[in-house]
């Protein structure tokens, strides 16, 4: 989980725009645990990671748009060309 996910730099506003799921590392680890103890976890599963050399992959909310239009803009090519 710890791979294929990311999280969104997280401040109070972030917290509370996302609902704490800007974490989604430790959301997919833990899918249970309450939304106040998430940032708790954060902290624990991102020392850990770098304990164990587990790549832990943060990014900002503007690079994490891009990032997914930018997946989105790729998996449409094939639509995009059977179009044109």
């Amino acid at each position: 989980q710890v791979l294929t996910a990311r999280n969104v730099r997280a401040g109070a506003a972030t917290d509370l725009w996302y609902g704490s799921l800007n974490y989604q590392i430790e959301h997919h680890l833990f899918p249970a645990m309450p939304r106040n103890r998430v940032r708790a976890a954060h902290r624990l599963v991102r020392e850990f990671c770098g304990e164990v050399g587990v790549p832990y992959y943060e990014t900002s909310m503007l690079q994490s748009y891009r990032e997914l239009l930018a997946f989105l803009h790729d998996v449409g090519r094939p639509l995009r060309t059977a179009q044109a």
